[in-house]
């Protein structure tokens, strides 16, 4: 039993070497692949940090080569820098540039590399430089002996170095294949790469078929579906799928607990700002209302119907007020009596107090007693009394329709006082006013506080969902 379970222990650090192996391999093609995609939008870019690797890759695998217009001029103005500016050489190789500045405004060499902004930079400094408008006559006036004596050839040298020639060179011809498309021979390196992902994928497959033998082929390769992007000869930016989901199975970078933490992050931040929204609606949804006067109309018209729908066909408002008013009279009283009747003893016997007759009782031998049993006995039937006429009221049918009477009147009443005046619209003002203020308070602190406190809770409800247990503070 121990050599058997060994026996099938065993494979598994081999498959986890291999899974990492090949997750690798994957991320390699993958970095390969980024730097073939992006190579021609940021060859000068490359060139600047690789200039030997950058040529090389672009002559062997895309076809480049220097164009034979900007390199002509460039060996034309070496061989200038090289010569005697006052020989007869000088003034043929000057004649020469001359006649290729026209060629190089006339035809735009940059134009098949689509870098047309190039020349059109050459030519802005060289008239910068030479302080014209115009581009032909700017380059002619460079291009001759009394310009360039004037200045110093070493200025002039100096200047067509630094800003000239580095343009120059980023510009390039690429070859077409047959298809007439633009050369790409990224597949001479992606083939080796293809031949691995191909051997890995049938032992996978293989695998995956015998140990499920109720599967199909079909449903075999659904499982690894995400593999089959390797072997797209377009679109090979899709390969980030294989190899994310390659590096999360080996291991090798977590991206399960970094996916969890971006989605944390993420709904924490549109949950407190959908919280936002939802209190403020509900804040401006109340401002409007007593802008519009609707609590005026409320209090002075009780029978006006607002956009409400009643799905119980039960006065909700006037079963919370009765069943808060039984568990009051029923329940909370009678634990509050003895407190209650404390209260009123030591307020009454503070009133007697101050009275000389109450004062006088009190010293005389054998009755001092008697003040203080005569106002418990007083409070005592007071609070029975009147607990004892709430329970009658609630009680007695007749009690409960005076009470709902009664209430109705003082309700009347009150509306008939706030419609005699502006009463209702100062409140309405006022309370208007009030929600504005909650409302920016609420706002500043969210902004201030509830993005980074809802940030840590999540934090903290991730740690312990990993930990699986609490962790202790810090």
């Amino acid at each position: 039993m121990v050599n058997s379970s060994r026996a099938k222990s065993q494979p598994r650090p081999l498959a986890r070497w291999v899974d990492r192996v090949m997750a690798l391999v994957v991320l390699v093609n993958l970095l390969l692949v980024v730097v073939d995609l992006s190579y021609i939008p940021m060859r000068d870019y490359y060139l600047r940090l690789f200039p030997q690797f950058t040529a090389w890759y672009g002559a062997t695998y895309k076809g480049i080569e220097p164009h034979r217009v900007t390199e002509g001029y460039l060996e034309q103005a070496a061989k200038l820098w090289d010569a005697d500016l006052g020989s007869p050489e000088s003034d043929a190789l000057l004649q020469t540039l001359r006649d290729r500045s026209d060629e190089l405004i006339d035809e735009n060499p940059f134009n098949l590399a689509g870098k047309t902004g190039q020349l059109e930079r050459v030519k802005h400094r060289m008239r910068r430089f030479v302080s014209t408008d115009s581009s032909r006559q700017a380059f002619r006036t460079f291009w001759s002996r009394p310009y360039l004596e004037r200045i110093g050839e070493s200025r002039a040298i100096a200047f067509f170095d630094r800003e000239i020639q580095p343009l120059l060179q980023r510009n390039y011809y690429r070859g077409m294949d047959e298809t007439g498309r633009p050369i790409d021979r990224f597949w001479h390196i992606d083939r080796w790469f293809m031949a691995v992902f191909a051997v890995d994928l049938g032992v996978r497959l293989t695998h995956l078929y015998r140990r499920y033998r109720r599967t199909n082929w079909f449903d075999v390769v659904l499982w690894r579906w995400y593999d089959l992007l390797l072997f797209l000869p377009f679109w090979r930016w899709l390969r980030v799928i294989p190899a994310a989901v390659r590096l999360d199975q080996s291991g090798l970078v977590p991206l399960r607990s970094l996916q969890s933490r971006v989605s944390l992050a993420i709904a924490s931040y549109f949950a407190v700002q959908l919280t936002e929204v939802v209190v403020l609606r509900i804040i401006e949804q109340a401002q409007e209302f007593l802008r519009q006067g609707g609590l005026t109309k409320l209090l002075l018209n009780p029978n006006t119907r607002l956009h409400y729908v009643d799905v119980t066909g039960v006065n909700e408002v006037e079963e919370i007020a009765r069943q808060i008013i039984q568990l009051t009279v029923y329940q909370v009283l009678p634990a509050l009596r003895p407190d209650i009747e404390a209260l009123l003893h030591y307020t009454l016997t503070a009133v007697l107090e101050q009275s000389p007759v109450y004062r006088g009782i009190s010293r005389m031998p054998g009755v001092n007693t008697l003040p203080h049993q005569m106002s418990e006995r007083l409070v005592s039937n007071a609070t029975q009394t009147a607990y004892g006429s709430l329970v009658t009221v609630l009680d007695d049918p007749k009690g409960v329709e005076l009470t709902r009477n009664l209430i109705d009147q003082a309700g009347k009443t009150l509306r008939q006082q706030l419609h005699q005046g502006n009463t209702s619209r100062e409140l309405e003002r006022l309370l208007a006013d009030l929600l504005e203020e909650i409302k920016v308070s609420y706002v500043r602190q969210v902004s201030e506080q509830d993005i980074e406190v809802l940030r840590d809770n999540s934090r903290h409800l991730y740690e312990i969902a990993q930990a699986g247990y609490l962790p202790p503070e810090s």
